[in-house]
């Protein structure tokens, strides 16, 4: 492995968001509105286009619609107790399924219609 081409005293501050590939973008819009609470942010082409963000919480998510795609993502989330204790009241009374796992901690796993998977953490 080669050394880094920057030097030590560059700083830059990155910023990511996921892309999760969706089938179907109303559905999947659908899902993570409506049952797990995130607001749109943005969708391309004045709401009708493939491709639109999805937020909670300072949680950023792209949802791009493409049939072709059937690879699936992780995406791993810690939340304050607090935020755990609201999100697994929420997923009862919405009936969003959700199942107890182990991926390096104890997480709540929900999936979306389209298998893509968030990982809460359950341990603080």
């Amino acid at each position: 492995m080669t050394e880094s081409a920057l030097p030590e005293t560059l700083s830059a501050q990155w910023y990511a968001r996921p892309v999760l590939f969706v089938s179907d973008l109303q559905g999947a819009l659908t899902f993570y509105l409506d049952k797990l609470g995130f607001v749109k942010k943005w969708h391309e082409a004045g709401g009708k286009g493939t491709v639109c963000q999805v937020d909670r919480g300072g949680c950023e998510i792209i949802l791009c619609q493409d049939a072709t795609r059937r690879d699936r993502s992780r995406l791993f989330l810690e939340l304050s107790r607090e935020g755990v204790e609201q999100l697994l009241q929420e997923t009862v009374e919405r009936s969003v399924p959700t199942q107890k796992s182990w991926w390096g901690y104890d997480v709540l796993r929900i999936e979306d219609p389209d298998g893509n998977e968030l990982l809460v953490c359950l341990e603080w």
